[in-house]
């Protein structure tokens, strides 16, 4: 089954956890199941690329924005690697 979805949509969410001591991380939420099945890789990164650049627009406290801001680096430098 071939499942087709425009490029616009949001297929992950993003949000920040943890506490300063041990350092903030991002965790990503798709939000259907059948989207882990058919995506590959590189929708994956991309959708999470997305889904942190959106966070970033929200987010008010510099620890949020330091871990979002290393983790779009680090989803940009992933994507070009699979490239």
């Amino acid at each position: 089954m071939n499942m087709d979805y425009p490029e616009h949509e949001e297929i992950a969410v993003a949000k920040t956890c943890g506490c300063k001591r041990s350092g903030r991380k991002v965790t990503y939420i798709l939000k259907e199941e059948s989207h882990s099945l058919c995506l590959d890789r590189k929708d994956i990164l991309t959708a999470q690329l997305l889904a942190c650049e959106k966070l970033i627009k929200y987010a008010t406290d510099p620890a949020d924005k330091e871990a979002v801001t290393k983790e779009i680096v680090e989803l940009r430098l992933a994507l070009d690697l699979i490239q």
